[in-house]
This record gives structure tokens, C-alpha cells and sequence, in this order.
């Protein structure tokens, strides 16, 4: 009688662990597209974590597209750079073991802390304030430190010269290269032929004086 007791009772066990088992391992095919939900713009490359199957992570391709396998009740997040997270979670009954959605992430502005420039005309400048720490906070301070005469000889130094500087450089390069130019065209003095003429000129002088 006990084996018989027994037995019935592994049957049973048996039993419901067999028809317990397909529905723990039911499979959803889980596929999409993701899009920005402002410019309904594909966002490819996403990040996809099954927080309910050991962080498993695939990710969408260049289309904004996914498809990969999930059991019901599982929660799916989806990360990207610039984008709010977003989560959802598998319905538990699902015709056809297939479950599509249209996933919808919305961008994520950051401000970032107001930064404050303080310029130095030289390095060394820079070194000497930054050992010394003597940095003015008063903008009239900085001002008058920028427009002293050491100031702004270090900035003739080391900084180069603007598109404006050697345009205006060259122009007047080229305007006294012209300039030269006529003055040896024009100058008689450097002129052979003007020397020919008045070499001619004295020898017909003499001529005629020796005539006389």
C-alpha cells in the first residue's frame, strides 16, 4: 500500500512539473524600431539590456532596428548616448510568441557649468599667477592688466600676425616694389640710352667748336 501511495505521488510530481515546465520556458520574439520622438528620425546602434535575464545586452543595427528573444515578463531597457533611458516590460500573453513595438526615446540636453576664461599674454605670465595664485576677480582688474605695456609687448611677441597685417604687409610691399620700379624706368641717370645721348651730344660740342 505505501509503494503504492508513493508511486501515485512521483506521477503527480511528475505530472506538474511536465506541464509547468513549457510555460517557464515559453520564448517571445521581440523586435522593433527606435526612433527620436521629436524628429521621428531612426536612432541606430541602441543598447537593449534584459534586466531579467542576467543584464543580457544586444543592440539595434544602423536602421534603428532589433529583433531577439525574451521570455514574458521580462524587463527590456534602452540606452543611448544623448537619450533619456526608457524601459519596458513583455506582456505575459502574447499571440503567435511574437511581440513588435515602436520604441521612442527623447534626447537628453545637459548644461553644463558656466566656465570663466582668463587670459594671459605669455606663458610665463601664466606661470607666475598660477604659483603666485594672485588671479583678480574685478573685470577692471584684468582689463588694466591687459592693456599695461608689458602686456601687450608679449602679445607683439608671441602671438602671429592676422590674415588682416600681411595683407596690408604685402600690399605695401607690392605698392614700394612698383613705385622703385618706375623710378629706375624714368631716373635718366640709369638710363643708357639718356648716357648715349649726351655723350653724343658732347662729342658734336666738340666738333663744331674745333670747326670754328
Amino acid at each position: 500500500m505505501r509503494y503504492c501511495i508513493a508511486l501515485i505521488c512521483i506521477l503527480f510530481s511528475i505530472t506538474a512539473f511536465a506541464q509547468q515546465k513549457p510555460a517557464q520556458e515559453k520564448l517571445i520574439q521581440f523586435s522593433g524600431i527606435i526612433t527620436d520622438i521629436d524628429s521621428t528620425n531612426v536612432i541606430p546602434y541602441v543598447t537593449m539590456t534584459n534586466l531579467s535575464a542576467n543584464s543580457k545586452r544586444v543592440a539595434a543595427d544602423y536602421r534603428g532596428y532589433f529583433s531577439f528573444i525574451v521570455n514574458p515578463g521580462d524587463t527590456i531597457l534602452f540606452t543611448a548616448i544623448g537619450y533619456k533611458k526608457f524601459s519596458t516590460v513583455i506582456p505575459q500573453s502574447t499571440p503567435d510568441s511574437k511581440y513588435t513595438i515602436m520604441v521612442k526615446l527623447k534626447a537628453e540636453v545637459i548644461n553644463l557649468p558656466t566656465v570663466r576664461v582668463f587670459p594671459w599674454a605669455t606663458t610665463e605670465e601664466f606661470t607666475k599667477d598660477f604659483l603666485s595664485m594672485k588671479i583678480a576677480d574685478d573685470d577692471m582688474a584684468i582689463a588694466k592688466r591687459n592693456l599695461s605695456r608689458s602686456s601687450i609687448n608679449g602679445m607683439i611677441q608671441a602671438l602671429p600676425r592676422d590674415a588682416q597685417e600681411i595683407g596690408s604687409q604685402n600690399y605695401r610691399y607690392n605698392f614700394d616694389r612698383m613705385i622703385n620700379k618706375n623710378m629706375v624706368q624714368t631716373n635718366p641717370l640709369l638710363n643708357p640710352f639718356a648716357w648715349g645721348k649726351l655723350m653724343q651730344s658732347i662729342f658734336d660740342g666738340d666738333r663744331s667748336r674745333s670747326e670754328n
